[in-house]
């Protein structure tokens, strides 16, 4: 296995600029998901990797190896796609073996492969088939172990659970995290679902429009969104947004004016707020919570109920805070009995708020350390 590096990566076709000068350290055995909206520039840096498309700036390195002209065939790297791909023709194992027979590889070695590969998979019964005779998770599972015999570098995955439904995508993703523990192999994974990113990362990174906006493991990307866009991507459902004002600050806090939620007074990076400035209130559906009732928190938040959703585990709660003018979520555990139309009396945290300059998107909260404080409490149903 070996870690790889880009430097100053750019990629354009014609007077379209797709990637402007992406810059990554991936260690060797780490888990690194390429995350972002649909033609962010995911997959094309992926194939620049892999070598299956050319660099018009900067340097690709896997181990000590510059590989930025090299042929895809020379870079130690072995791919999973989205599309299976696999021969219809050929039974499993020739699938598994085909790419092997090309090399001067001995027969004894090549058995030993395919044979590891169907151990640590779970394919083992189906060497015999041919792909039209395996379901959706049966043929991904043989595209990997496709990947696993020959031993790469590198292993890349262009979106590999796209066609698969929802329980088999849960299930295979649980498979390609044992798999990557087991190998220790360095693998970099791309795809548009941050589901998939957050439970399967070491490190993610997101990108949008070519530019990377943020790198971190999951949980600094979910608790520290560096900018608006990052806190909106990462969490699901998606983060709420707020229009606020900058009323005041401190050394290490900010006072702003939120309609619907009043003043808070909210923990800020130093130096970072401007008064009178307009400014976003970022709130995640789950940070809200039902106010206890004993009123020693302060004012509560009003929440207009539209509808909810129960799935058992979670209740969802559609509607708005009074007052803001915003369509909001609110994320609850265990099932919560309530009504269309109630109200609700809601709290939130101050370390669990987020604030971001409206013009820029950036973030000016200081990240959570220790014990929240609660700015508003004491929440029953109306």
């Amino acid at each position: 296995m070996a870690g790889l590096k880009l430097n100053d990566i750019r990629k354009s076709f014609g007077h379209h600029s797709i990637l402007h000068g992406v810059d990554l350290d991936v260690g060797e055995g780490e888990f690194v998901v390429l995350v972002g909206p649909s033609g962010c520039g995911k997959s094309t840096l992926l194939r620049l990797i892999a070598g299956l498309e050319s660099v018009s700036g900067g340097k690709i390195i896997i181990g000590d190896d510059d590989v930025t002209a090299s042929p895809p065939g020379d870079r130690g790297i072995a791919m999973v796609f989205q599309s299976y791909a696999l021969y219809p023709h050929m039974t499993v194992a020739k699938n598994l073996s085909f790419g092997l027979e090309n090399l001067t590889m001995s027969r004894a070695e090549i058995d030993r492969r395919v044979t590891e590969a169907a151990r640590m998979l779970a394919i083992e019964p189906l060497l015999d088939r041919r792909p039209k005779q395996l379901s959706g998770g049966q043929r991904q599972r043989v595209a990997i172990g496709r990947a696993i015999v020959r031993n790469p570098k590198l292993f890349l995955f262009d979106e590999p659970l796209s066609n698969l439904d929802a329980a088999l995508r849960v299930q295979t993703r649980g498979e390609i995290s044992r798999l990557h523990k087991r190998l220790g192999a360095t693998m970099i994974y791309v795809t548009h679902d941050q589901v998939e990113a957050m439970t399967m990362a070491d490190r993610i990174v997101v990108l949008n429009a070519g530019h990377v906006e943020q790198v971190g493991t999951p949980l600094e990307l979910f608790e520290a969104p560096a900018n608006k866009f990052v806190a909106g991507f990462i969490g699901s459902p998606q983060m709420n947004f707020f229009d606020g004002v900058l009323a005041g600050a401190g050394p290490d806090h900010v006072i702003v004016d939120v309609p619907g939620f009043g003043r808070l007074d909210i923990p800020a990076q130093q130096g970072e707020a401007s008064i009178g400035e307009a400014v976003i209130l970022g709130v995640r559906p789950s940070h809200f919570e039902l106010a206890k009732g004993d009123g020693a928190d302060g004012y509560p938040i009003r929440f207009e109920v539209d509808y909810a959703e129960s799935i058992g585990t979670d209740t969802y709660v559609y509607g708005m805070v009074e007052g803001s003018g915003t369509a909001t979520i609110v994320h609850l555990p265990d099932h919560v009995a309530i009504k269309d139309r109630a109200v609700l009396q809601l709290a939130v945290r101050s370390a669990r708020l987020h604030l971001f300059r409206a013009k820029t998107g950036s973030s000016i909260t200081k990240p959570p350390v220790g014990a929240a404080t609660v700015v508003h409490a004491d929440d029953v149903e109306a």
